[in-house]
């Protein structure tokens, strides 16, 4: 399919959503679990009274604001979460990264048989058509979708918005690169070329990852959702992610709320000479990020010094970099601030294996706050082994993202590996309820974060705040990039 529409604007009509095209092939007869579909049937009013009743030191008014809030930038996403155990056996959810273009429709059984278009007409309805009604988009232009990868979703997202707007809707690639881009902004207006001619858009679907800021200005007159700003700001950049949690933390602190966004102890801006310096304080275990990167790409679990001599090998694009504690086995984990975490993994299987998961938990907003879009699990390789040997792959055991770069530059999947919230997978992971609730709160205040960060780089007319921006990121790399 992606050869299909490379480097091509494709017109998309109404009524071209075939269930097949836009769901992995076991998707569409997988049966969604019913603990799954009781979650997904609780509105924000009982998920706030079972967090409550949970954690009692935690104002309920402040949960429901929590929930309500309308973000302005970051109006979709999704978290990478891991379910982890303290030393002492206490279970909780660790926000990893969050995504401002997050992959996820073609993996979520149907809540309803009936609705063959899922999560993909939800997001648009629910989320992107709000959009439209803005007062200061462009009065003429087409819609489109602006995509580099995943073609499967992007094509999903593409014929749900042509049936929701009644309308065509151009699919245009825009990769990370191009000679000969598709894809021009000029007054803020965004443009695609559509049979030689420059088309004006006046609102954009973005499926943009790969540096996203290379292709688009921060902020533009075209309604862009999400807009390159909510990348920046963190859903593409883990280095200010950081950054806009510490921020929010101490907001949630300081009114009292009881709350907070829990995550890895975290390093930032450290130069690459740096690095072995904070993995030794973390008692030589440690993962270190390239802040900008995604799909798993620019990422090094470090358990041992060869692991560390081969990340520091490398030729690095940019001058910054992130340094997280480490959560693994029970035996082998990086020593933080709050003590060891480990992952709690899946149920053993018969060969009495536990491979350690990720929660992928999307949601979008709309004017009336945020719901719950779309959710699946990704196992890694290897299983999680209590004995470290020398020399081996800790990325086996614990990477667990499911894309793999190729040697021309395009992505591919492991699907074997991806587990479905259906009444087979969902066993496996030994998730509950109240799991899910915990999973869906620390995803909302993630998001919130970040959106609060994008906030904070806009000028009270609407631009990007270029030199503010450097002073909170200083990356000279990064910079250069951004238009």
């Amino acid at each position: 399919m992606s050869a299909v529409l490379k480097n091509r604007a494709v017109r998309v009509p109404p009524g071209s959503f075939e269930l097949q095209d836009h769901f992995y092939p076991r998707v569409p007869n997988a049966q969604l679990h019913p603990l799954v579909r009781h979650f997904l049937s609780l509105d924000n009013a009982r998920i706030v009274r079972r967090y409550c009743h949970l954690h009692p030191e935690v104002r309920p008014e402040a949960v429901t604001a929590a929930l309500a809030y309308t973000p302005t930038y970051l109006r979709w996403a999704g978290a990478d979460l891991l379910l982890t155990a303290s030393d002492q056996g206490r279970r909780g959810v660790v926000v990893i990264e969050v995504n401002s273009c997050p992959s996820g429709q073609k993996s979520m059984p149907l809540r309803n048989e009936d609705d063959d278009q899922g999560g993909y007409r939800m997001l648009i309805e629910r989320s992107f058509m709000p959009l439209l009604r803005r007062r200061s988009l462009p009065k003429e232009g087409v819609l489109a979708v602006l995509w580099d990868k995943n073609p499967m979703e992007t094509t999903g997202y593409a014929a749900a918005l042509a049936d929701a707007s009644g309308q065509d809707v151009w699919l245009v690639h825009v990769p990370d690169g191009a000679e000969d881009s598709l894809l021009r902004v000029d007054d803020g207006v965004a443009s695609v070329r559509i049979d030689g001619e420059w088309t004006p858009v006046r609102a954009a679907f973005r499926y943009v990852t790969q540096r996203p800021w290379t292709r688009l200005p921060p902020i533009t007159r075209t309604a862009v959702f999400n807009p390159v700003l909510a990348c920046l700001a963190g859903g593409r950049n883990k280095m200010l992610a950081a950054k806009a949690y510490d921020l929010y933390n101490g907001e949630l602190m300081r009114t009292g709320s009881g709350m907070r966004i829990r995550v890895p102890e975290t390093i930032r801006d450290v130069a690459q000479r740096e690095v072995p310096a904070w993995v030794a304080r973390m008692g030589g275990k440690a993962v270190v990020k390239n802040p900008y990167s995604n799909a798993g790409q620019g990422v090094y679990t470090i358990v041992s010094s060869e692991e560390l001599d081969a990340f520091m090998a490398e030729d690095q694009r940019y001058d910054r970099f992130i340094v997280q504690a480490l959560i693994g086995n029970s035996e082998w984990s990086s020593i933080s601030r709050d003590g060891r975490l480990y992952h709690v993994g899946t149920v053993p299987n018969r060969r009495d294996r536990i491979y350690a998961f990720d929660l992928r938990f999307m949601v979008g907003s709309s004017p009336h706050g945020f719901y719950p879009l779309s959710l699946y699990a990704r196992r890694a390789r290897m299983p999680l082994e209590s004995d470290l040997e020398s020399g081996g792959d800790s990325w086996g055991m614990l990477g667990t993202n499911l894309s793999v770069k190729l040697a021309d530059g395009e992505f591919t999947t492991e699907p074997d590996r991806l587990m479905l919230m259906d009444r087979r997978d969902f066993n496996e992971l030994g998730v509950g309820l109240d799991d899910l609730t915990e999973a869906y709160i620390q995803t909302v205040l993630s998001v919130t974060a970040i959106d609060q960060m994008a906030r904070s780089l806009v000028t009270g007319r609407g631009t990007f705040r270029r030199r503010h921006f450097g002073t909170v990121n200083p990356d000279d790399a990064l910079a250069a990039e951004i238009l």
